[in-house]
């Protein structure tokens, strides 16, 4: 009585015995295709097709094929190394930069093609291909932010040294202080002015007893004449 085996059982089982059917003389091949046609329920013309074939590499499924192969992602791992480790947005507009000063100075040296690759990968790719030895670099713990910072971080974009376009010094951005303690209570408290240059970090700090605009504009006018002629470069704008 012939067995019901599914589709997988009986590709397993024709592998297996096909194996021993091919190596052995005649009589056992017979005894041998007996047993099989049993089990299986195949026509003995049909089970000899089936033993004699023998077991074919599985074929590449069809697609194109891999941009970013393990050579892109050994050269991505020596930039993000190089580059101290930073996250893939800011790493993507690095890359050029970095190719370029590094092959310079003699710490890498790519193919054409190559290079041209890891110039055009995006953020994204070099997340999935850096996934596994960020892993490893962080111990397995995947560094993760939650509640309101998480919020504020997607809100806010990331930027990269590509588009840091600040204003040439002279631009300020004016704020106040109030020394009030800490604490927000009801009165008047000293407020320090302060006026800070963007691009070079300049600071000019001065004390009023409140929030006036009458004290600012004085204060103001008081740095111009202090600074001379370098008031033009100073005070070119603000921001307040």
């Amino acid at each position: 009585m012939t067995r019901r085996l599914s589709v997988t059982t009986r590709r397993e089982l024709t592998e297996a015995v096909g194996e021993r059917y091919r190596r052995s003389d005649r009589n056992d091949k017979r005894q041998i295709l007996d047993e099989f046609v049993e089990l299986t329920g195949y026509h003995r013309k049909h089970a000899i097709r089936m033993l004699c074939r023998e077991a074919q590499p599985p074929r590449a499924k069809p697609g194109p094929q891999r941009r970013y192969d393990d050579d892109v992602r050994a050269a991505l791992i020596t930039l993000w190394e190089a580059a101290d480790r930073i996250c893939s947005k800011r790493l993507k507009a690095l890359i050029p930069t970095l190719i370029d000063s590094m092959t310079r100075h003699g710490h890498l040296s790519l193919p054409k093609d190559l290079r041209q690759r890891l110039k055009q990968i995006s953020a994204a790719t070099i997340d999935r291909l850096l996934r596994d030895v960020r892993e490893q670099a962080f111990s397995g713990q995947r560094r993760r932010a939650g509640g309101i910072g998480n919020a504020i971080r997607r809100a806010v974009p990331i930027r990269t040294f590509t588009d840091w376009n600040d204003p040439l010094p002279g631009y300020l951005e004016v704020d106040f202080v109030e020394h009030c303690g800490g604490t927000k209570i009801d009165g008047d408290f000293v407020h320090s002015f302060v006026m800070t240059d963007i691009a070079t970090g300049w600071t000019e700090c001065l004390a009023m007893p409140f929030r006036s605009s009458a004290f600012v504009l004085e204060h103001i006018v008081d740095s111009v004449k202090r600074h001379g002629r370098s008031a033009t470069t100073i005070l070119a704008g603000r921001r307040v």
